[in-house]
């Protein structure tokens, strides 16, 4: 029996797995479980849909208020505004992708579903990846680049899978008067310039 979560199921034609699956899910390097071409992926192609709980965004944040805050280990996919996956109920082995800053995978959204695409040809036995580009809040803990440290190894890693990279330094607001006084003595320092290349 299917849950009422208050939020519209997409519509579509069912993802069908192609045979044999594209991928199998073990052990992983980088955390936990992973996923890994069972056989060579071409570019483009569609590997997984991103199953799980469609739950509206309130109901997430009530459904995880007593979480651990240092545990980064999820499987919540936002949708869009109004939707959220949680793939910890009715979830998929699309779940175990792991991140990757510069990963072979990338995560598509397509009327209210998620689908996992190849963006390159991917090789048999390699880990799948996608950039997962969790959102910074303004209410983050100070140590929220540990809690979501990046293990991919890749070249390009970035050290978080958090998105921007790094945490936006707030600007200073300045009085209406000092930014007067800083208009000032910029332009007569241009002056000044102007005066002495004379």
């Amino acid at each position: 029996m299917k849950r009422k979560t208050g939020v519209t199921p997409p519509r579509g034609k069912p993802f069908k797995i192609p045979t044999p699956p594209l991928h199998k899910v073990r052990k992983s390097k980088i955390h936990g479980n992973g996923v890994f071409a069972n056989r060579r992926i071409r570019n483009g192609s569609t590997i997984l849909e991103y199953f799980g709980d469609r739950i509206t965004h309130r109901q997430a944040d009530k459904r995880y208020e007593n979480a651990d805050p240092n545990d980064n280990h999820t499987f919540l996919f936002i949708v869009d505004k109004k939707t959220v996956l949680d793939a910890s109920i009715d979830g998929n082995d699309a779940r175990w992708i792991n991140h990757s800053c510069d990963g072979n995978c990338d995560s598509e959204v397509k009327q209210g579903r998620v689908f996992i695409t190849a963006r390159r040809t991917i090789q048999k036995g390699e880990e799948l990846g996608y950039d997962y580009e969790i959102g910074r809040d303004k209410n983050d803990p100070p140590n929220v680049d540990e809690i979501y440290a990046c293990r991919c190894g890749a070249t390009k890693c970035r050290g978080t899978m958090l998105w921007p990279a790094k945490r936006p330094v707030p600007r200073k607001k300045k009085s209406r008067t000092q930014s007067k006084v800083g208009k000032k003595a910029k332009s007569k320092k241009k002056t000044a310039k102007r005066k002495a290349k004379r």
